[in-house]
């Protein structure tokens, strides 16, 4: 027995229909996720920028910290104790130069005091790991405002 032209033309209707639906689900999941995350981004920026707030610092808005540290904290915490971390830190708090004439510096503890509040808002499991190597530098307050 053949099938009819009419149940045909129904099958492949209901089989893109189906398509379409299956495209649109997947594609709403997708965004409530997005839409959570941005959610998530937005209260620890917040968050953030309280704690600069408290410590006396300028914060940035509430978009440029979303757009670097995004939900995670980003680089910040993603290594915060490796090697190149601490080699790019350490570089950050010399006298300038270049070559054999670089030397490290007493800083001001200013310098490291912004990584931590980030760590500590977006990766507080981190952030004992960082101050003891913060622990090891030597800071005075040369600083001024």
């Amino acid at each position: 027995m053949k099938p009819s032209v009419a149940h045909t033309s129904h099958r492949t209707v209901y089989l893109i229909f189906g398509v379409a639906f299956l495209v649109l689900a997947g594609t709403a999941l997708l965004t409530f996720q997005g839409a959570q995350e941005s959610r998530e981004a937005d209260a620890k920026a917040d968050q953030l920028i309280s704690e600069l707030t408290a410590a006396g610092a300028r914060a940035p808005s509430r978009e440029q910290i979303t757009r670097v540290l995004g939900d995670d904290g980003g680089a910040i915490c993603a290594n915060a104790d490796e090697a190149l971390s601490r080699g790019v830190l350490y570089s950050q708090i010399t006298n300038g130069a270049a070559g054999p004439g670089q030397r490290p510096v007493i800083a001001d503890s200013k310098i490291v005091q912004g990584q931590l509040l980030i760590m500590k808002v977006y990766c507080p499991d981190k952030v004992a790991e960082f101050q003891e190597i913060v622990d090891d530098l030597e800071f005075d307050d040369v600083a001024t405002r």
